[in-house]
């Protein structure tokens, strides 16, 4: 979401890297540029105001003028001041006494349905709760439908559909259900409108005195910039906001609105939902937000996310497998699903340090999940002889699983060199010698990657 943003600071940020010293001016300069930068990512203007306002003062004082890195000192007050601006600490949910009811507000279209979702799987699965949703939609028609669906793929309970009742009937009937029921959380996904309306807000206000529920949440779609702090103010006036859930942040987003959001409202970003998968919703932590805004990368959300997603089964026969020397392409295609499972290499590389920087040299090199899905149906098209000796496959055996694959010769031939190059290294770490470093692509990559992981297309 934030890649414009992240593309332009930047700039600034290595210009001044390259300077011994800094003056006044120098800063200001600078600071122009900042500013800049942040109305383009449609920040709100009185945000972008207090910004400026926060950083230029600690950025003119003598600890940073006469600093021995004077740039790297403006970078750091500048991440702090994101930090500040984006809330201090992760929000938690606060769920109290079950069964604690979440409102899910917001516009028709902003995603509520799926975040409510979303959320019941996240709450079910990590924090373990029991959950019950409940749709008090009754304008749209598939609406509960969805909410229904929604729920069996995500194993959480949905409330049964009673035909004509109203809104605050449902979401008694849900309270009271999910009291007999023994559920921890009730989730209560409200109806929208296509934009902001008298009868929305005094639905929702009717629900919320209803209900009195411990959290009242702003689905907010990030690929409406200036507009989502525009309706994040109208529901926070009317509701009071405890929190906000912004919705797309893996679009081309500009990242204005997680930035005004918490300014304008005063209601923190708790979650961020990245992707249309029901487990792609993560919480959302402003100083890493602010380290991925700097091209700082975030490498501990990378390694919670692999701690909640990779096979502990599968790690440890990969492991088995590595002290024997062994390597062939079922371990591969696991690696792959892996990757797959982490966010594809675009995930995982954005969430590295210093990536923003080599961007343009990923893009040459063709760099996209497409890529890993090639490369599994390559290895699908093996036999099991092949998969499990790869040394096997002959020139007669290439253009038989190219074809299979609806792939040139070409990419098979450097998937099996990826394989060897791997394997190769999982010899020598099975040996008990260390890992070499990987030439190629290495760039502002630590380790670099394996060559010919990124074949072009």
């Amino acid at each position: 979401m934030f890649e414009s943003l992240q593309s332009r600071l930047g700039g600034v940020f290595d210009k001044l890297r390259g300077r011994g010293a800094l003056s006044e001016a120098d800063v200001d300069a600078a600071l122009g540029e900042v500013r800049t930068a942040l109305i383009e990512a449609d920040v709100a203007l009185p945000v972008v105001k207090d910004f400026i306002e926060k950083v230029r003062p600690r950025a003119i004082g003598e600890n940073v003028i006469r600093s021995v890195t004077p740039g790297q000192q403006v970078i750091k007050i500048v991440h702090d001041v994101l930090v500040e601006t984006l809330g201090a600490d992760n929000a938690a949910l606060s769920l109290g006494s079950p069964p604690a009811p979440i409102l899910m507000v917001g516009l028709q279209g902003s995603g509520k349905t799926t975040s409510s979702a979303k959320l019941g799987l996240m709450l079910q699965t990590r924090e373990k709760k029991r959950v019950l949703m409940a749709s008090l939609d009754v304008n749209r028609p598939a609406a509960m439908e969805q909410l229904r669906v929604l729920g069996e793929q995500a194993g959480v309970a949905t409330l049964p559909v009673v035909a004509g009742q109203d809104p605050i009937a449902i979401a008694k009937r849900a309270l009271a259900s999910a009291k007999v029921g023994g559920y921890d959380v009730l989730i209560l996904d409200t109806a929208g409108r296509q934009s902001i309306d008298e009868q929305l807000m005094a639905e929702v206000a009717a629900i919320k005195a209803a209900t009195n529920p411990h959290e009242t949440l702003l689905v907010a779609d990030s690929l409406t910039g200036q507009d989502a702090v525009n309706i994040a103010k109208n529901f926070n006036d009317r509701l009071k906001l405890s929190g906000i859930i912004l919705t797309r942040v893996d679009g081309d987003a500009r990242g204005g609105a997680a930035l005004s959001m918490r300014a304008v409202t005063g209601a923190p970003i708790k979650f961020m939902g990245a992707g249309e998968k029901l487990d792609a919703l993560e919480a959302f932590h402003p100083s890493r937000v602010a380290d991925r805004i700097l091209d700082m990368g975030d490498v501990v959300s990378l390694v919670e996310k692999a701690s909640e997603t990779l096979d502990k089964q599968e790690a440890e026969k990969l492991a088995a497998k590595m002290k024997k020397g062994q390597f062939d392409m079922n371990d591969l295609a696991s690696q792959l699903n892996q990757m797959k499972k982490l966010g594809g290499m675009k995930g995982v590389l954005g969430m590295l340090p210093g990536v923003g920087k080599i961007k343009g040299q990923l893009e040459a090199a063709g760099l996209d999940d497409k890529i890993l899905t090639r490369q599994e149906a390559i290895i699908k098209s093996m036999t099991k002889q092949e998969r499990s000796n790869p040394d096997v496959i002959n020139g007669s055996r290439r253009k038989r699983i190219a074809a299979g694959a609806g792939v040139e010769v070409q990419e098979v031939n450097k998937l099996l060199k990826m394989h060897r190059q791997m394997a190769d290294m999982m010899k020598m770490m099975g040996k008990g010698g260390r890992m070499p470093m990987m030439p190629g692509m290495g760039g502002g990559v630590p380790g670099g990657l394996p060559p010919g992981m990124f074949p072009r297309r």
